[in-house]
């Protein structure tokens, strides 16, 4: 059955293009999708599937019932752009100016769409409910997971499990990880206020930009000297914008970044020297300042039960040679919402392809990846499915009754 699962995913590909092109040219970005849920609620409900609209904002959500008893798995895509400009020479170019689909999540959008097709046509065959969680705004804080799980997208969801196409590894590879695979992220904006004055007279002002420098490099020196090594932790400072003119010393001097962390002591820690350092500098050069420290998504923290599942589930499909352990990622992802609601697992679809160009990072004006990932991916959901709805279900109904 399953075989038969990935072949009629196969024959569904073109379509899957056209989805992905067409989300592609007509990208929205976070907590400005009104298109793209429309688009999707529209493809499901012609499948017969039940859907629910605006779910925590602008989610969409379908459900697919099966035919007998069983678990009630979840999937989840993502489908909110970037602001960035697209600068790719191809027919699907996005047509809107300054955003762009740059992280891959129209492909994530088409995939989940071509799995609910296939699984719709096989629903019959199911033990169990399979729930789409079709999520807006991966990409901005404080993130669209909240505010679905908060309108009840995982209500009766026993499990959830959720993909990302990279270019970091290539066609035809999967990436895994059990425990923590991806980073917490927070940012930060702050913004010194000293005296200024003339360049001549530099001792009747209160230098905003050397206060500043004092902080950034005092930071730096909480990573390599106050935070315990085996802890992996990033602070990195993103902007800095300050003074007007070569002869005036800058009185405002505004800064902003991001740290990125595993650990949750460490993420406090942090949080609590980067406070401690501003007040004191500040203090000491007799400058005034705001800091406006935001917490992020929480790490991601894969559940071992179910990502042994993923392994097994592949390994049993035929994908053993395909499969790899990855390094974790500094990155953040607010599918570590779901994670910390229900057991499940989150990885990765290798998607890069050096002879078509889809070989730039994540986030590039140049980002591409090759479409034919978008049926790996789809046969990992097919194949988790199939483990739950399918196996594990006669598996059970084969047991002798005690």
């Amino acid at each position: 059955m399953l075989q038969t699962w990935h072949n009629e995913l196969e024959i569904l590909y073109p379509q899957l293009v056209k989805w992905r092109r067409h989300l592609h040219q007509n990208p929205e970005l976070s907590f400005q999708e009104v298109k793209t849920p429309a688009m999707i609620a529209q493809i499901l409900e012609s499948l017969g599937i039940e859907v629910r609209k605006g779910v925590g904002g602008r989610g969409v959500v379908g459900v697919i019932r099966g035919g007998r008893p069983g678990k009630t798995i979840a999937l989840r895509a993502d489908f909110d752009a970037l602001p960035i400009n697209d600068l790719k020479d191809v027919p699907y170019k996005s047509q809107v100016p300054g955003v762009m689909h740059a992280c891959g999540h129209d492909g994530h959008t088409a995939t989940l769409l071509g799995v609910a097709s296939v699984l719709n046509q096989n629903r019959s065959n199911l033990a169990g409910n399979v729930v789409l969680l079709h999520q807006h705004a991966e990409e901005q804080t404080p993130g669209g997971a909240v505010s679905m799980i908060e309108d009840g997208c995982l209500e009766g969801v026993d499990v959830v499990f959720g993909t990302h196409l990279t270019t970091s590894a290539p066609t035809g590879t999967y990436l895994y990880k059990e425990g923590l695979i991806m980073a917490a992220s927070d940012q930060f904006n702050l913004t010194v206020q000293g005296k200024g004055g003339h360049s001549s007279t530099p001792h009747e002002t209160i230098d905003a930009i050397t206060v500043t420098t004092q902080i950034i490099h005092h930071w730096q020196y909480i990573i390599s000297r106050k935070v315990d090594p085996q802890k992996p932790s990033v602070l990195s400072v993103g902007s800095f914008h300050a003074g007007l003119a070569p002869n005036v010393i800058a009185d405002t001097a505004e800064i902003s970044g991001s740290v990125r962390t595993y650990d949750a002591d460490v993420r406090d820690q942090i949080e609590r020297e980067i406070r401690k350092a501003v007040q004191a500098i500040c203090d000491d050069a007799g400058a005034s300042y705001t800091l406006d420290y935001k917490r992020g998504y929480p790490s991601v923290n894969n559940h071992p039960k179910e990502t042994k599942v993923f392994v097994q589930a592949m390994e049993k499909a035929g994908f053993t040679d395909r499969l790899s352990e990855m390094t974790p990622l500094m990155g953040g992802e607010d599918f570590a919402y779901y994670l910390e609601q229900i057991p499940g697992t989150f990885f990765f679809t290798g998607a890069r392809n050096e002879e078509i160009g889809a070989d730039m990072p994540h986030h590039h004006p140049m980002f591409d990846f090759d479409e034919t990932a978008m049926l790996d991916a789809g046969k990992a959901f097919l194949t988790l499915i199939h483990h739950y709805a399918v196996e594990s279900a006669e598996q059970k109904a084969a047991e002798p009754i005690s």
